[in-house]
């Protein structure tokens, strides 16, 4: 299948703000230029092929597109098919013209699961992180590391009359939530992620600190919930400091210099408060897409590679320095 080059009629579509394609048209052409797309067909033109995907094969950089599109919009498979039939932005994105015919919901449903059953999200994931550490943006040997619910629907009202086996419930102060855990390791200096395990929700943030450090880091900061982690077995407390900034009732009895300290500590560790907000808000992955922990770790691994992206953009333009 051959893309056509855009027509006037695209091109206005796309620019029209009476057809609300100026603001989405911003964010996917900043998510265009970001992304290497060519690195993306050589991994992952190994498992594909387009003959055997559809009766209607697509090129493989669309349907990687298209698969990024419905990611950062948060959609499901059918409301894909539907936003590339509706957004002249979004079809400008993936490589189509008005005319053109766009992949239906079945073929985009086989291609994520070709993704997931050859685990191509960590492939994904670790060839942004190569290619940022290439950057220059994971040279710290510091680590932040946090976790996060991801709601799940309570309710029984499906075909099985039960709840998502793979879920569980946690109290959080006064709170409860039913669903799942992301864990996340980030950079102490450039905010990028390194390192994603997910767990179950009842599963305390403590047990994934060793998977969430490279070997070669110093240091480790959480919040109050990673209080202790220094005192477990598998800590190395003469090679590693551990840092948990104390709550803020705790925080209060401290004397004024510690007190200055634990600011300083609470500034450090709130650079991965931005990846969770990249991911849950900007993202919308705040209530799990699938069933199982498998299928919605695959989705928030790639998550958590765009994320990367941005987060690299905008230290680059904080810190004036271009890595390209």
């Amino acid at each position: 299948m051959k893309i056509k080059a855009p027509s006037f009629a695209d091109l206005f579509a796309e620019t029209s703000p009476q057809l609300g394609g100026t603001r989405r048209t911003k964010f996917l052409e900043t998510l265009d230029a970001i992304i290497p797309w060519q690195d993306l067909c050589a991994l992952i033109s190994l498992y594909y092929s387009e003959d055997k995907l559809d009766q209607q094969p697509y090129p493989l950089e669309l349907m990687i597109r298209v698969h990024f599109l419905q990611l950062v919009y948060n959609l499901s498979d059918s409301m894909c098919e539907e936003t590339l039939r509706d957004s002249f932005s979004s079809r400008r994105f993936v490589g189509l013209t008005m005319d053109s015919k766009c992949p239906d919901e079945t073929t985009i449903l086989r291609f994520r699961h070709l993704l997931e059953k050859n685990g191509l999200d960590k492939q994904i994931f670790d060839l942004f992180k190569h290619q940022l550490s290439q950057r220059g943006l994971l040279f710290s040997k510091g680590r932040i590391v946090d976790g996060s619910f991801i709601e799940t629907p309570s309710s029984t009202k499906n075909a099985g009359k039960k709840r998502d086996p793979e879920m569980r419930s946690a109290k959080k102060g006064s709170n409860w939530h039913f669903g799942m855990k992301l864990h996340i390791g980030v950079d102490k200096v450039s905010g990028v992620i390194h390192s994603v395990t997910t767990t179950a929700a009842n599963v305390h943030d403590i047990t994934q600190v060793d998977k969430l450090r490279r070997p070669t880091d110093w240091e480790v900061i959480g919040d109050a919930g990673y209080l202790g982690m220094d005192k477990r077995e598998s800590a190395d407390p003469e090679h590693v400091t551990y840092a948990a900034a104390k709550r803020y009732s705790q925080r209060k009895k401290l004397p004024e210099a510690k007190v200055v300290q634990e600011k300083r500590l609470s500034s450090i560790r709130s650079k991965i408060e931005h990846a969770f907000h990249r991911i849950k808000i900007q993202f919308g992955y705040r209530k799990v897409r699938y069933r199982g922990l498998v299928k919605n770790t695959a989705r928030l691994t790639m998550l958590a590679s765009i994320a990367n992206m941005f987060t690299a953009l905008c230290y680059e333009k904080r810190t004036k320095i271009s890595f390209s």
